[in-house]
């Protein structure tokens, strides 16, 4: 507010709040609305304080606005409606529409209270019954004596002689203020925290739902992350299981998408999707329903009472005095790091005047013990509102299995007997020809003897074996990633065309002018125009969609790692990861960007290493492997495996880097004309060094591609860079 904005725009800003601090909150938010005119956008679950507020409500629903008008008006239409977000309505309103009556809808707890007194004058109110709560078990699940804990070693206590017992299959709901030590004990429990003086007893295996699930995400996706709980057990159950949890927690659309972009309360169902997953004994939980809209709340209620049916102990610190008064079988409050008061529900909530429901204010002194909506409810028409008490879950489900992709056609047999034997001869020539250090043999001054035509043909054989190698692993089938092109996608658009025509005819004849009519040294003016000729592309594609700033900053930032990966490795020649790099940003962004990334890390890496004759040829050299990268995982031609970038990878090198750069080398240092025999000979004297390039490429590759490319999904999604 010290900015003093026209606009506010809030979302959940209560959900970690108890409820004296939302309620003062709110009533802070009514002021600078009413007092300084600031228009107010809130988003809320919790509504029973926030609605009455509002002077216009709009409802939500799958992206949509299903109604909008004032608070009364938006009630009408849920309930008429039959929709299921009525159930988000503040207590007045859904206890009045569950009750035959003429008078105005009520929306705050002082209207329903005049109406609820109004009522009572011509109806016979019935009495609540007095809750069953289950027996204990006698068997002791956690025993808390004398606990004190602190953060720091001169701090102040934040757990003060806790004594606490909670009985097997208990559910107790503990509440209190913000910074009371709540948490805190939640994680003693756990043994993330230990307490330096007195005793914690746990009886049975513990899992905990921490108040930031994201701490409980380790994969890219759900599905992924409810996989890795039950990794080590067989296929047909895990997927059981997770077909179980899936639908009981409401994740169908959501298994595919990345953890971290879901909603809160999304993230919240997910990490109890993965909670449930597990076979525990007590279940710890901090603020769980944070974010759930009220129809997963009762779902998530009955998740609660079938699991309490199995005999395990929850123990959850909540603000949601509702959903505590409506499941908990005890309450508890914790003030300044102890319990101070517990009971069961009504004694609990019927006994406090702040801690307490809206049902329960509204009632108190006109129905004794009702505490619930159900509770006011019943008392005025005998009936309780429908609602699931349990979720009946059989062990196992019949429903359509979601596999966690589509299955490749296995390779037949005498596909991997020939890439076997095509990869064991290719790396026996690898071997051959990095041991080879004296090249006098093979090179004189008339050119390549004898013995070197032996070893080039030798490296034909080599080149031979890897594209033996890649057909012989290629399948056509779809591929097991869903990132990879689908079929109906794999056409090249006119812009990338476009761009392939511009960059393989301009760039090499620019190199061809530069040689000959400009002259090899001249290389800054040369370098400058391949630069230019790069950029058209790009330039063809901001006027056709207008992209924003952060997609140039991912690019800068892929130089950046190649430049950076070549200095780091400066000392060892040729042993880069430049062109891994390059090759994922074709595979990540497209052939465009793989070539800009290419041809301008060349660039700028000179300027720290040496500018020199060779910069263009290695920008051009460089670039066309990422567009070529880029080009070939659009048509489906590679794959996003590792043994398919790593082939790629390894003949890109050696055919394109070094069959640019070889050539390029006689022209820079060579003093005759160039002839084949000429150019046979910087082959010959350069392939060992191409083939170190390759064994760098495909070792970057094989252990950087995969976890880069994630990571780069993860901002094409967040930024919207994909189609």
């Amino acid at each position: 507010m010290t900015m003093q904005p026209y606009l506010l725009i809030l979302d959940d800003p209560t959900s970690q709040l108890e409820p004296i601090s939302a309620e003062d909150f709110l009533a802070v938010l009514k002021k600078i609305n009413s007092e300084l005119g600031t228009t107010i956008i809130l988003t809320e679950h919790r509504l029973e304080e926030s609605f009455p507020l509002a002077n216009r409500v709009a409802v939500m629903e799958n992206g949509n606005i299903i109604c909008d008008g004032n608070t009364k008006e938006v009630g009408k239409l849920l309930k008429k409606s039959g929709n299921k977000m009525f159930l988000a309505m503040p207590a007045p309103m859904r206890i009045w529409s569950a009750v035959k009556s003429d008078s105005e809808c009520p929306v705050t707890v002082s209207d329903g209270r005049k109406w609820l007194v109004e009522y009572a004058e011509y109806n016979c109110l019935k009495q609540v019954p007095i809750k069953k709560v289950p027996a204990k078990s006698g068997e002791i699940a956690v025993n808390v004596s004398d606990v004190w804990f602190k953060y720091e070693k001169n701090g102040t206590d934040v757990v003060r002689g806790l004594n606490l017992t909670v009985y097997k299959g208990e559910f107790i709901a503990i509440m209190g203020g913000n910074g009371a030590g709540k948490t805190t004990t939640l994680k003693l429990l756990s043994g993330l925290n230990k307490a330096y003086r007195g005793e914690i007893k746990i009886n049975g295996r513990i899992s905990i739902l921490p108040q930031n699930p994201q701490a409980l995400f380790v994969k890219n996706t759900v599905r992924e992350d409810l996989q890795e709980m039950l990794k080590d057990i067989p296929k047909e159950i895990r997927n059981n299981k997770i077909a179980y949890v899936t639908a009981l927690c409401q994740l169908e659309n959501l298994l595919d998408r990345h953890p971290y972009d879901l909603s809160g309360g999304e993230q919240q169902r997910a990490g109890l999707s993965k909670l449930l997953m597990l076979d525990t004994d007590i279940l710890l939980l901090d603020e769980p329903t944070k974010g759930f809209d009220a129809e997963f709340k009762q779902m998530f209620g009955g998740i609660l009472n079938n699991l309490l049916e199995r005999k395990i102990t929850i123990i959850m610190v909540s603000h949601d005095i509702e959903f505590c008064a409506e499941y908990a079988q005890r309450c508890a409050m914790f003030f300044d790091g102890n319990v101070v008061t517990e009971g069961i529900p009504q004694d609990f909530f019927s006994g406090n005047s702040f801690y307490t429901t809206s049902a329960n204010r509204m009632a108190r002194g006109i129905i004794s013990n009702a505490i619930t909506v159900d509770d006011v409810i019943f008392s005025c028409t005998g009936k309780s509102s429908e609602k699931p008490n349990n979720i009946q879950i059989p062990e196992l489900i019949e429903m359509q299995k979601k596999e966690v992709s589509e299955k490749s056609k296995k390779l037949p047999l005498w596909r991997k007997i020939i890439a076997v034997v095509s990869g064991f001869f290719a790396f026996l020539i690898f071997t051959y020809a990095t041991k080879i250090t004296d090249l006098s043999k093979s090179v004189n001054s008339s050119g390549i003897t004898d013995s070197g035509k032996k070893q080039l043909k030798i490296y034909v054989i080599m080149i031979v074996e890897l594209f033996i190698l890649a057909l012989s692993v290629y399948r056509k089938s779809e591929p097991s990633l869903k990132i990879q092109t689908p079929r109906e996608k794999r056409c090249l658009s006119k812009r990338t065309i476009t761009a392939s025509m511009l960059i393989l005819l301009l760039v090499p004849l620019t190199l061809y002018i530069g040689i000959y009519y400009i002259g090899i040294r001249q290389y800054y003016i040369i370098s400058l125009v391949v630069l230019i000729e790069c950029m058209i592309p790009f330039f063809m594609i901001f006027e056709g969609r207008k992209p924003q700033a952060h997609e140039l900053v991912i690019t800068a930032v892929l130089c950046a790692i190649g430049i950076a990966g070549r200095a780091v490795f400066f000392m060892l020649p040729q042993f880069k990861p430049i062109a891994a790099v390059v090759i994922i940003s074709g595979i990540a962004f497209g052939c465009e960007t793989g070539f800009l990334v290419g041809a301008v890390t060349m660039l700028a890496s000179n300027i720290l290493f040496s500018q020199g004759p060779w910069t263009p040829f290695q920008m051009f050299s460089m670039g066309i492997i990422g567009f070529i990268a880029g080009i070939l995982f659009k048509k489906g031609l590679i794959r996003r495996t590792r043994i398919s970038m790593c082939i790629f990878g390894a003949l890109s090198v050696i055919l394109i880097y070094g069959g640019i750069m070889n050539p390029a080398s006689a022209l820079i240092w060579g003093n005759e004309t160039l002839n084949i025999k000429i150019i046979m000979t910087y082959y010959l004297t350069g392939f060992p060094m191409d083939l170190i390039h390759a064994s760098a490429t495909v070792l970057f590759l094989w252990f950087g591609a995969l976890p880069m490319l994630e990571k780069l999904d993860r901002i094409k999604i967040k930024y919207g860079l994909i189609d």
